[in-house]
């Protein structure tokens, strides 16, 4: 077997971001993806989110390519198509006539703000979609503006992995019904829902609307990143008091006074301080020797070429090399139906 997705295909109106990375994950868990690009623009073979793909080249303005497409999707499970609302109607694609032709078709429909409201059809990236939702207040430090947190909160993880959660459960009661789906997946209600902590920590233990004032954002001095000597930089994340015990045992500070009230705000700025002082006498690699493999709750902070030579992700061959080209490999990981190794793009 080559995945649990193994027999299931789907088919990708060519897109950027967040479309690409939901058919790679479909790839990689077994899927047969076809991947539909304009003719001229084949798909980059070292591009990681191409992976695993059979291509076609057709311009969906042109009568014969458009109908050898509707041919395709009427082979297909799902759809997955990232247009502004109203595009694929506008192309003779509508989602109610595509699956009147295939009954047990699901449609994957991703956009930014959603298949409606008064600003649906205008432009916007993933840091427009999260400054909505309320994700992108949330990152920074205190009395600093919101940071960009890359494209991981909106289009990968609200848009790309809501999709692909999505359409797998429409998938399977289609295989049950007989019924297919079509999704509305928006990325400002992707992203706010990958805010439910903090949604949750505003009811249960308060969470200020300022930045970097509470446990997760970099208010907690046991829950942030320090620079070492060498100029590179750790993580800590000792949030329960067993792990801060060995923490702070671990530093020379078991007597110090917040030993056993840690989570009191008034302890912060002094630990803070204190942490900052002592993180820099140290180099990373130094630190790795006290505090790896421990229950410290620390980590070194590596860059992405970095982290393939970390022993714990070369143990898992966390990252792979396709056709020379270094990426992450397909994850999560499966007992009884093993991941293949991804390929380069193929013509279909």
């Amino acid at each position: 077997m080559s995945g649990p997705l193994e027999g299931i295909r789907i088919v990708e109106l060519a897109g950027i971001g967040p479309g690409p990375f939901a058919a790679m994950m479909f790839a990689d868990h077994g899927a047969e993806v076809i991947t539909v690009h304009r003719p001229g623009a084949p798909l980059n073979p070292r591009d990681p989110l191409n992976r695993s793909r059979l291509t076609v080249a057709a311009d969906l303005k042109n009568k014969d390519d458009l109908e050898m497409v509707r041919d395709l999707i009427n082979s297909a499970d799902g759809l997955i198509e990232a247009f502004r609302p109203g595009v694929l109607e506008r192309l003779d694609l509508a989602p109610g006539n595509l699956i009147q032709s295939n009954p047990k078709l699901v449609i994957g429909r991703m956009t930014g703000w959603g298949q409606n409201g008064p600003i649906a059809q205008t432009a916007g990236h993933d840091i427009n979609y999260i400054a909505i939702s309320g994700a992108l207040h949330a990152f920074g430090r205190a009395g600093e503006k919101p940071t960009p947190p890359v494209n991981t909160v909106g289009d990968f993880g609200g848009g790309a992995m809501m999709l692909v959660f999505a359409m797998t459960a429409a998938l399977l009661k289609a295989e049950k019904t007989g019924t297919g789906e079509i999704i509305d997946c928006s990325m400002v209600e992707g992203s706010s829902l990958l805010m439910s902590t903090v949604w949750a920590f505003q009811e249960t233990y308060g969470w200020e609307m300022e930045r970097g004032k509470n446990l997760l954002d970099s208010g907690a001095p046991f829950y942030d990143t320090y620079e070492t000597l060498d100029g590179e930089h750790i993580a800590i994340g000792a949030l329960e008091q067993e792990f801060f015990h060995i923490l702070m045992t671990e530093l020379g500070l078991a007597d110090d006074p917040c030993m056993n009230d840690h989570l009191n705000q008034k302890h912060w700025p002094r630990l803070s301080e204190l942490f900052t002082d002592i993180f820099r006498t140290k180099t990373q690699s130094e630190w790795c020797k006290s505090l790896e493999g421990i229950d410290a709750c620390f980590a070194p902070i590596l860059s992405i070429k970095q982290a393939v030579e970390h022993p714990q992700n070369s143990a898992r061959s966390a990252f792979i090399s396709v056709n020379g080209v270094m990426q992450p490999a397909p994850s999560p990981r499966y007992q009884n139906a093993p991941l293949q190794k991804p390929k380069q793009p193929k013509p279909f």
